[in-house]
Order: C-alpha cells, then sequence, then structure tokens
C-alpha cells in the first residue's frame, strides 16, 4: 500500500505521517523538495530525529548544498524505494506535488531535459524575471503563472496523457483559511525561536550558489535582511506572507492534478484526525 501525505506547513503532516507509519508497519519517504538538501533544516521544518520515533526515513538530508537535485533524480530515487520496499507499506509526505506526480505518474524524463525544477516556491514577479533571462523577447503576462512554468519547464511530450503507474491513496491536511493562516504564523514564529535567524546567517555566510538556497522561502527573505535591503521584521513578515501564498497555491495544485481526500484537521485532538484518516483508508483497502 502506498499512501500520500499532503498539505502546506504547519497544519500536521509530519504527526498524522509518523502514527500512520505505527498503524500500517510503514516507511516514510520525503516529498518536500527542500528537505532533500542537507542543513537547510529549521526553515524547511524537517522532522527532527526524535521525532521519527525509530520509524525509518528516505529522501531526507541526502543532497549537499552544492548539487543541483533535480525532479529527475527524485523521480529516480523514489522508484528505487518502492521498488526496494514493494512489499512494505510506503508514505510518502510532503507539500511538493510535482515530486509526487513524477514519482507515481508517467512522467518521462530524457538526461536532456532533467534539469526541470519545481517552481513551486517562486512569485509570479520571479518566474516572470527568469522567463526574461530565458528569452527577453517573451511576450508571457506576469500573472500567467501556468505559462510561465510551462515556459520555463517544457515538458518532453507535453501532449501525452498522465496516468498513475501504481496504486495509491491520496490524504490532504486542510483548515479554515484563518485557522491555517494563523497556523502558518506561528510555524514561523517557532523557527525563530529555533535558531532559523542563525541557521540562516551561517548558510548565507558559505557563500555558495546554490539555488534551492536562494529560492527557498524563509531563507532569500532573510539573505534580504543580511544584505541590508529590508530589516528583519519586514523579512519575518515577508516569510508568513510567502508561506501563506504556497499554502494557497499548493491546494490549488493539488485539486487539479490528483485525486486527494481533504481531512479537516482537528488540532484541538488531533487523535481524532487520525481515526478519521484511519478509517477511510481502511475503506479504500
Amino acid at each position: 500500500m502506498i499512501l500520500c501525505i499532503v498539505g502546506p506547513t504547519g497544519v500536521g503532516k509530519t504527526k498524522l505521517s509518523i502514527a500512520l507509519a505505527k498503524l500500517y508497519d510503514a516507511i516514510i519517504i520525503n516529498a518536500d523538495a527542500m528537505q532533500i538538501y542537507q542543513e537547510m533544516n529549521i526553515g524547511t521544518a524537517k522532522i527532527k530525529e526524535e521525532e521519527k520515533e525509530g520509524i525509518p526515513h528516505y529522501l531526507f538530508d541526502i543532497a549537499p548544498l552544492t548539487k543541483n537535485y533535480t525532479v529527475y533524480d527524485y523521480q529516480k530515487d523514489a522508484r528505487k524505494l518502492i521498488a526496494k520496499y514493494h512489499d512494505r507499506n510506503i508514505i510518502f509526505v510532503g507539500g511538493t506535488g510535482l515530486y509526487l506526480k513524477a514519482a507515481l505518474y508517467n512522467y518521462v524524463f530524457s538526461e536532456e531535459n532533467s534539469i526541470k525544477q519545481d517552481y513551486t516556491n517562486y512569485s509570479n514577479e520571479e518566474l516572470y524575471s527568469l522567463a526574461l533571462k530565458k528569452d527577453p523577447k517573451m511576450s508571457i503576462h506576469q500573472n500567467n503563472r501556468q505559462r510561465l512554468i510551462r515556459f520555463l519547464n517544457k515538458e518532453n511530450n507535453p501532449n501525452a496523457p498522465c496516468y498513475p503507474l501504481y496504486d495509491a491513496i491520496y490524504i490532504g491536511l486542510t483548515a479554515p483559511r484563518d485557522i491555517l493562516y494563523a497556523k502558518i504564523n506561528d510555524r514561523v514564529d517557532l523557527m525563530f525561536k529555533e535558531g532559523l535567524l542563525e541557521e540562516a546567517k551561517h548558510l548565507y555566510s558559505l557563500n555558495l550558489d546554490c539555488k534551492a538556497l536562494n529560492t527557498a522561502i524563509a531563507y532569500k527573505e532573510l539573505f534580504l535582511y543580511f544584505k541590508g535591503e529590508i530589516t528583519l521584521e519586514e523579512a519575518q513578515e515577508l516569510i508568513k506572507k510567502r508561506s501563506r501564498h504556497y499554502a494557497k497555491r499548493q491546494y490549488t495544485w493539488f485539486n487539479h492534478q490528483m485525486p486527494i481526500k481533504w481531512f479537516d484537521v482537528n488540532f484541538n485532538d488531533f487523535t481524532k484526525t487520525i481515526k478519521e484518516v484511519q478509517e477511510y483508508i481502511n475503506n479504500k483497502t
């Protein structure tokens, strides 16, 4: 059985994945593009070692910041794990939809186009700027996000039908917008308490030409602060704002791309959410 747990930061994906891994004796595979990288820990809300509770976790911390880890790389690595643990239950957890789709659907990459990137973390303005760098005569409107991404990351065969290669159950965690946004804001505040500023300052001092590091929410905003372009308070608010916008884009993407069953999280009694999800899985299997 393959389970996929998706949703934005702060909604309880990690907590649910651990609970379900215990219930179904499963391994856990990361499906967050930024948690692939080493050293990007606090800003990506990466699971802590003590939170794993002895459950095998894969595709976390596997790429150094000097490596350009692509969707193609993820597809190969994830499918190797699926084949290796075909006799085990597998739980994918994360919010990078393109990684999940590349792993579980009939996405075909060649070495030539293997440098495809996930642009979910980019704002429309950043996408537009990248598109102009690629072709100054490009005439796509800045707000046409889908066309900009398609322009930057062309499919090798965009007309080919897309279908799943594996039977999987897709679980999504959600909450009313006001509650979700409050959770996101609280998560950012917690990151700063846990040492996000110090982590980002260390990574900034390395002066690496790392695309992931320079585009990941929480790091790119603090890098602007370190450059003196914005204040620390402005960086904090920008992280919250972009995280909220990212969450909105995640919901839009998943609703259009995958058969997600959404569950409203009971933050007061998360065991009820676990039980509700468990009943759904048992009925599906």
